[in-house]
Order: C-alpha cells, then sequence, then structure tokens
C-alpha cells in the first residue's frame, strides 16, 4: 500500500468515527494532474462540518502530510482541504447535491476499502 492511499484509509476511517455521511474515496491517478485521491463527505450541520475538517488536519498531519491550503471556512457550506495529492471536500447536503462533483470526476475509480 502506497503512502497516500495508507493515509487515505485513516482518514477515512476517522471521518467514519465523526460520523461523516456518503463518504467517498476518488482514485484519480492517471486522471488528473490535481490530485491522486478526492475524498468527498457530507457533514450534517456547521459543528459537525468543523469536526470532519478537524480530524482531517489532526489524521493527516499524524501520516506525515501538511496541509497546503484550505478553502472555505469551517462553518461554511464547503470545505476544502488540499494535501497536494490528497484533497478532502467537505459539504453540507444541499452543497453536495449542487456540484455533485462525483459526476464531474466519473471517470475516476471508486477506492473500495
Amino acid at each position: 500500500m502506497n503512502k497516500e492511499l495508507q493515509a487515505v484509509t485513516a482518514l477515512k476511517s476517522a471521518l467514519e468515527a465523526k460520523f461523516a455521511h456518503d463518504l467517498l474515496v476518488l482514485d484519480l491517478s492517471g486522471i488528473s494532474p490535481i490530485a491522486d485521491y478526492f475524498v468527498i463527505a457530507t457533514a450534517g450541520s456547521a459543528p459537525q462540518m468543523a469536526a470532519l475538517a478537524e480530524v482531517t488536519e489532526e489524521t493527516l498531519k499524524a501520516e506525515g502530510f501538511p496541509m497546503l491550503h484550505m478553502e472555505g471556512v469551517r462553518l461554511s457550506k464547503w470545505v476544502l482541504l488540499d494535501y497536494g495529492a490528497i484533497i478532502i471536500h467537505i459539504f453540507d447536503k444541499e452543497s453536495r447535491e449542487y456540484y455533485n462533483i462525483e459526476r464531474t470526476w466519473g471517470d475516476a475509480k471508486i477506492v473500495e476499502f
């Protein structure tokens, strides 16, 4: 297992422990130079969105991935956390449905755990 996939696996477990909804991991390697993995999750509330962003930061830091950039406020409708090879999107339900980035990256493989 490569370092990125190991980190994504740890992150998936951490997000599940915080009750992230509709958790999805897309493998973009070979499809896009943007990242190797997109992790997409839905938060049920603004406080949960903040908690999911926080556990993402803690988990990926422990896995050796420093955050490069963050877009969105923790209490907004969409938070994007950029770790280079791994990009995390945390949406509220309405924004997840509206942007539907899974459709945009329809060529990507869904990572099964």
